[in-house]
């Protein structure tokens, strides 16, 4: 399966993914503030990869002159509902359809695993003015609460992934395994969790590229299994969630272009 077609996968749950898919917390902004120099109030912000518009939302409740970068077809029309009177326009990080200086930042919210860093790294560049920044994030496991990291192995057999390993790459590795070796990087992580219910939950990990590939009857057989452990392990039917936001935000490394 290619990673075209995994990333391809979220068209057919554009309305699942925003209905489950987790946010972030408000110090994920904070930070990349600080990172970055400069406030997202009246900033001119690309959010790329956004989805059913997630970040978007929040990054425009910072203040900030959000344009809206979606590949998918369904995934944008999910993010026009989601967040009214936002500009979605189709592309990917890969071929930004944006001006060249045009924007303060551009951000990418779960969504950098999908370009090629040699070409997305330039067109960042392209697009940002002189004291812009890149900030890229993802929501990542906390391996340290076991049924989440037993659940994470159950997934990773299930669909025939490779398992992150539990210990997580220092900054210097972190920033070479993201391909932003030529920029001056900064990382912050930020641990938070959310209580959902069991459906919800659920829906979440169906709504996942690993899984959307899969056929039908694969992914009912995982999530009726796990509804069944889960529904012992919380008998309550809510569950919560914890990550650990991992954060990099990237600049020019010297002033000028």
């Amino acid at each position: 399966m290619t990673t075209r077609s995994r990333a391809q996968s979220f068209n057919m749950a554009a309305a699942e993914y925003a209905a489950s898919r987790p946010s972030y917390p408000p110090e994920l902004f904070d930070a990349i503030e600080e990172l970055a120099g400069h406030s997202l109030m009246g900033a001119r912000v690309a959010d790329i990869g956004a989805g059913t518009g997630i970040a978007t939302a929040l990054l425009r409740g910072r203040g900030a002159e959000v344009t809206a970068v979606e590949p998918g077809a369904e995934m944008a029309a999910e993010c026009r509902r989601e967040v009214p009177g936002v500009l979605v326009v189709r592309g990917d990080g890969n071929a930004l359809p944006l001006a060249n200086t045009s924007h303060d930042f551009v951000t990418y919210a779960q969504s950098w695993q999908w370009t090629d860093p040699a070409v997305s790294v330039p067109e960042a560049l392209r697009v940002l003015r002189n004291d812009g920044a890149l900030a890229i994030w993802w929501n990542t496991t906390a391996f340290d609460v076991p049924w989440i990291h037993a659940q994470h192995l159950r997934i990773a057999h299930h669909s025939g992934t490779k398992p992150r390993p539990a210990a997580r790459p220092d900054d210097a590795e972190a920033i070479r395994l993201a391909g932003l070796t030529g920029l001056r990087v900064a990382r912050r992580q930020m641990r938070w969790s959310r209580t959902v219910s069991l459906d919800t939950h659920l829906a979440n990990i169906g709504s996942r590229s690993a899984f959307l590939v899969l056929d039908e009857s694969r992914r009912r057989a995982f999530l009726a299994e796990e509804h069944r452990l889960l529904s012992t392990a919380f008998p309550d039917g809510t569950v919560e969630e914890t990550y650990l936001v991992d954060l990099l935000v990237g600049r020019f490394p010297r002033s000028g272009h």
